[in-house]
C-alpha cells in the first residue's frame, strides 16, 4: 500500500507523526490513572490539562469550556439532547437538510419521541435560506443546530451570523464543526456560539476522541453519569492517549492554518481545474466562493460514482462518493438531493478532500488517470445517447 494517493480526508485523516510520538508514552510506561492521588497518576492529569489548553487555543476559547468525548457523533448527540433536557418545556429543534447523520438521525429519532423538528433547505450552491431559519425559530425552540461546513460539498455556512440571530431569540445554538476545525480560523470568544462539536480523526489525531465546547453559562444536562471527570458532565476514566493526541493535533493545526489555506487550497484548485478541463459533462457542486480549502465535489454525469471509485482504487487512489457514514446507501447523497443536483449527476458525484500530506505528483496522477476512466464508463452507460 506504499503507493496510495489518499484524497478522502473528510472521511478520516492520517495520524500525524508528531501526534503518534506525543501519545505513545501514555500507551506504554505512563499508564497511570489521572484521578489517582499519587504522583505517577498526577502527572497524567497535568498532561490532560495541557491538552485542554491546546484545544482551547485553536478554538479561541477558555480551557474550562472544553469537554473531551469519544467522537463528533457523541458531541452532537450530547449538545442536542443535553439542551432539550434542561429546557423540558421547549419541544422543538431547528436544523438543516444537509447535516451529517450524527445530527439528522438524532433529530429524526427525537421526532419519534414527540419532539418537533424543522429542517431548513438549501439552494443550488448548498447555502441556507437564513430568513427561513429565522422564521422557524419560535418560543418552543430549545436548540438550533447548523453545521459550520458541509462534509460533502465543503460549503461553509455563516454560522457566526446565524448564532447571533438565534441568540437574539433566546435560543441555544450548536454547530457541528467537525469538518471546519483546523481548516479555517475560529475565535469562539467573539462569537455567539454556545455549543460546538469536533472530532480528532478529522485533523490528524486518532479515531475515538472528540470534543464538545460548552460556552460558560450555557446550560446542558449531564450526559454520562459516573465519576467527577470533565467537571462532572461526562463520567468515566479519561481516554488519556486520545486526549493527549487531540491536544497535539490541535497545536499542529493552529500552526498550519496558513498552509491549509494556501498550499492545500492550491492543490485542490489545480486538481479541480484539471478534471473540469479533461473530463466532459462534469461540474462542481457547492459554493465555490465559500467552501473548505481542501474539498471539491464534482459530478460526472450519466455514470455511477461507485464505478469511478472502483476504477480509481485500481491505481491506489482513494476518494469518496459522499459521506463515509452513508456510503452503504444506494440512494444519491441526501446533501446533493437537497441542493437539487439532477439525478443523472448526483449518482456520479465524487468528493476529493486533500490534506497537507498530498503532493503535486498526487494531483498530476489523478488528473492523468481520471479521463480514460470517465470515457470508459460513459461507453458502458445506458444513460448516454449514442
Amino acid at each position: 500500500m506504499a503507493n496510495i494517493i489518499y484524497m478522502d480526508n473528510n472521511a478520516t485523516t492520517r495520524v500525524a507523526d508528531e501526534v503518534v510520538e506525543e501519545m505513545m508514552p501514555y500507551l506504554t510506561e505512563k499508564y497511570g490513572n489521572p484521578s489517582s492521588m499519587h504522583t505517577f497518576g498526577g502527572q497524567i492529569g497535568k498532561k490532560i490539562a495541557e491538552a485542554r489548553e491546546r484545544v482551547a487555543a485553536l478554538l479561541g476559547c477558555e480551557p474550562d469550556e472544553i469537554i473531551f468525548t469519544s467522537c463528533g457523533t457523541e458531541s452532537d448527540n450530547t449538545a442536542i439532547k443535553g439542551t432539550l433536557e434542561v429546557y423540558p418545556n421547549r419541544r422543538k429543534v431547528v436544523t438543516t437538510r444537509v447535516e451529517h447523520p450524527a445530527v439528522l438521525t438524532t433529530c429524526r429519532d427525537l421526532e419519534r419521541h414527540g419532539y418537533s423538528v424543522s429542517e431548513i433547505g438549501v439552494n443550488r450552491e448548498g447555502q441556507l435560506d437564513i430568513d427561513e431559519l429565522g422564521f422557524r425559530v419560535d418560543d418552543n425552540t430549545a436548540v438550533v443546530s447548523v453545521m459550520w461546513a458541509n462534509n460533502e460539498s465543503g460549503t461553509i455556512f455563516p454560522v457566526e451570523k446565524i448564532a447571533e440571530l438565534v441568540k437574539a431569540r433566546g435560543v441555544e445554538f450548536h454547530t457541528d464543526a467537525v469538518q471546519a476545525v483546523g481548516k479555517i480560523p475560529m475565535n469562539l470568544k467573539d462569537s455567539a456560539i454556545d455549543l460546538l462539536s469536533l472530532s480528532g480523526h478529522k485533523l490528524h489525531a486518532p479515531k475515538g476522541i472528540g470534543v464538545l465546547y460548552v460556552r460558560r453559562g450555557t446550560r446542558i444536562g449531564t450526559f454520562m453519569h459516573g465519576g467527577h471527570q470533565e467537571s462532572g458532565r461526562r463520567g468515566g476514566t479519561e481516554n488519556v492517549p486520545g486526549i493527549i493526541a487531540m491536544g497535539k493535533a490541535c497545536e499542529l493545526a493552529a500552526a498550519r492554518l496558513d498552509e491549509e489555506n494556501t498550499c492545500v487550497r492550491d492543490l485542490r484548485d489545480k486538481l479541480e481545474a484539471g478534471l473540469l478541463a479533461s473530463c466532459p459533462d462534469c461540474f462542481v457542486n457547492g459554493d465555490t466562493d465559500n467552501r473548505l480549502p481542501n474539498t471539491t465535489n464534482i459530478s460526472f454525469e450519466f455514470i455511477e460514482g461507485e464505478s469511478i471509485l472502483m476504477m480509481l482504487n485500481q491505481f491506489g487512489i482513494c476518494a469518496s462518493s459522499g459521506s463515509a457514514c452513508t456510503s452503504g446507501a444506494l440512494e444519491p447523497s441526501h446533501v446533493l438531493r437537497a441542493m437539487g443536483v439532477p439525478f443523472t449527476a448526483a449518482h456520479g458525484s465524487i468528493r476529493f478532500s486533500l490534506s497537507r500530506y498530498n503532493t503535486q505528483q498526487d494531483v498530476d496522477t489523478v488528473i492523468e488517470k481520471m479521463p480514460p476512466i470517465i470515457e470508459r464508463l460513459r461507453e458502458l452507460s445506458p444513460f448516454v445517447k449514442t
